[in-house]
């Protein structure tokens, strides 16, 4: 494991990992003392465990009271005889409810018949606040045991800091709302300042970080072979793709757009709840369908190892049999083809999303690393090898504890990031209105929508005018920015609280001039909002073929590079550039309800 840099702060620091995973989530964290090596920890007791100090991870359940107040969470719902006292008290099951959170696309229209529904009454981001509280509160117990002397003390003054993780596919909007469940969930005041407190990554980035931290990576990526990160977890599977950076460092930069796909290992389980309902349609043990599910998913799925070798599922007492079903002394048979088949979807999508990967990848990509709950699965990681190594990928789980991966690959970043460039996933923009061009053939379809300026110019409306192109390979503190006018007829007539929404062009066109050209995959995602009163009091006063106008010129610059972006508004006044600060506000309330 290569050596960390000593802590140069002066002040000694917190720092807290949240993986919520779909099914299982973990917390690490890291001391920063002045002058000290850094050390990454995880959390490994949780009420409600009885055999302490175990597993880092626990269930993403929530068991609720009829009254909205949480019962059961975590390693609580692990409990010999839960599942009846639930259903004798009257609790509903909260589970899964992180996909609830997902992006609504067209890839993703039809994930939500497979998710169970929340609660009455809560949101996905009131559940996931109430996961936060606990998670919070168990590694607050945990460490204020495990560091006695001044464990307390790192909680007293409420400026510890949080890494939160998120699927690769997964934008601003989910940020948003993952933050607001922070807010909620007392983990930060809803303020600028206690903003900063929380920090986002995405699963892929976190995955090679850990990757890196343990020194796991082979000869040819150290010569600047690329790397295909897959984390299959119980939600997505997560596939980045990273080269190493000629610099001679451990820098790393995404060589292909990362991408994540609702396939984890919870479809397994999903189909497998499928077959079992039909299968078992119109016999007595159609009732057993949900608990042979669970068993299923608990056991089965992560023992199947051969299509050739028949599975069990035990769900009843000896007395119980359908020799018709294959159903013997509480023994459910399926044959092993029948598990492969509920596996099938999973596997051929991780494998064509990576093949894919690959082939958009600015350099040969020679290895595969398989991390995340699901690479846990023999058979998962048997099928993948089996269907990339003819490729000429040399796929491997890196690591035993393969799901850690996240939640230390976050504190590893924290303390080293390893990721300088990102590739851009969409083509981003805004509407515009375009000058006409008499020798453009999109131009020339559209001249009859043309209207005159203020000015008396003649432009066409409904154009789209790219800001950042898909593809791209962009830095953190790289800006991205172009030149926008606008007239109005007085000057308090211009767009003072200018609120400019930024569009998402998510289509196959390289470079699309307007919004008709393919308007399904044009989404408003976010807005930039600042004041410009300044500018507009300032506005030139032009004379066009209708009288005075005002005219005012600014740039729209946005850093893309980073995991949230950060937007401004430039102009320049008397010579000299001026800029003012913009907020970011992505919509959260129309794209993304169920």
């Amino acid at each position: 494991m290569p050596a960390r840099t000593p802590y140069a702060g002066t002040e000694r620091k917190l720092v807290l990992a949240f993986d919520v995973g779909t099914t299982y989530s973990g917390i690490s964290y890291t001391i920063l003392d002045p002058g000290r090596e850094p050390k990454i920890n995880p959390v490994t007791r949780f009420p409600g465990r009885a055999n302490a100090g175990g597993d880092a991870k626990v269930p993403t359940v929530i068991y609720y009271a009829e009254d909205g107040t949480p019962r059961a969470i975590g390693a609580e719902t692990e409990g010999e005889g839960i599942e009846a006292l639930a259903d004798d008290s009257g609790w509903v099951k909260a589970e899964w409810f992180k996909l609830h959170l997902r992006p609504r696309t067209q890839t993703t229209s039809s994930v939500g018949e497979d998710i169970p529904p929340l609660p009455a009454g809560k949101s996905a981001v009131d559940v996931l606040a109430d996961f936060l509280v606990y998670m919070k509160q168990c590694a607050r117990t945990y460490i204020e045991e495990t560091h006695p002397v001044d464990g307390a003390n790192f909680w007293r003054s409420g400026k510890e800091e949080y890494i939160l993780s998120h699927p690769n596919a997964w934008e601003g909007a989910q940020q948003t709302l993952i933050r607001r469940a922070a807010v909620q969930a007392g983990l930060i005041s809803d303020t600028p300042a206690d903003h900063a407190r929380i920090a986002f990554i995405t699963e892929g980035e976190a995955s090679l970080n850990f990757c890196i931290d343990r020194g796991l990576m082979n000869d040819s990526i150290r010569h600047g072979h690329g790397v295909t990160i897959v984390d299959a977890g119980g939600g997505t599977i997560d596939i980045s793709t990273y080269a190493k950076r000629p610099s001679g460092t451990d820098e790393f930069e995404e060589i292909a757009a990362a991408q994540s796909y609702f396939k984890g290992s919870v479809f397994v389980t999903r189909a497998a709840a499928r077959y079992l309902d039909e299968y078992l349609l119109g016999t007595r043990f159609h009732g057993d369908v949900p608990f042979m599910t669970e068993k299923f998913d608990k056991a089965t799925k992560l023992s199947f190892r051969d299509p050739n070798d028949p599975q069990f599922i035990k769900f009843g007492n000896v007395s119980d049999r359908d020799p018709s079903r294959n159903i013997r002394a509480g023994r459910l048979k399926l044959e092993g083809s029948i598990i492969a088949n509920f596996f099938e979807s999973s596997i051929q999508h991780t494998v064509d999303a990576v093949l894919s990967q690959v082939s958009l990848a600015t350099r040969p990509v020679t290895s595969v690393f398989l991390v995340g709950g699901f690479a846990a699965s023999d058979y998962f990681f048997s099928e993948l090898e089996k269907r990339l190594r003819p490729r000429g990928l040399d796929i491997c789980r890196p690591d035993p504890h393969l799901n850690k991966a996240v939640p230390d690959g976050s504190i590893a970043g924290y303390l080293r990031p390893s990721v300088q460039t990102r590739v851009s996933r969409f083509t981003y923009g805004v509407r515009c209105a375009r000058s006409c061009n008499i020798f453009d053939n999109e131009h020339i379809r559209r001249m009859s929508q043309s209207v005159r300026t203020l000015g008396g110019n003649r432009v066409i409306p409904g154009a789209f005018s790219d800001i950042l192109l898909k593809n791209t390979q962009v830095t953190e503190i790289q800006e991205f920015r172009k030149s926008y006018r606008e007239q109005a007829s007085s000057r308090e007539g211009l767009n003072r609280q200018n609120q400019t929404p930024i569009t998402c062009y998510r289509g196959n066109i390289a470079c699309p001039q307007f919004y008709d050209q393919d308007p399904g995959n044009f989404h408003n995602v976010f807005s930039v909002h600042a004041d410009l009163s300044n500018l507009a009091d300032n506005s030139e006063e032009h004379t066009g073929p209708d009288g005075a106008y005002y005219e005012v010129e600014y740039d729209i610059i946005i850093l893309f590079g980073l995991t949230e972006f950060k937007a401004q508004y430039a102009w320049t006044e008397e010579g000299v550039e001026r800029r003012s600060p913009a907020e970011v506000i992505f919509d959260t309330e129309i794209e993304y309800r169920d």
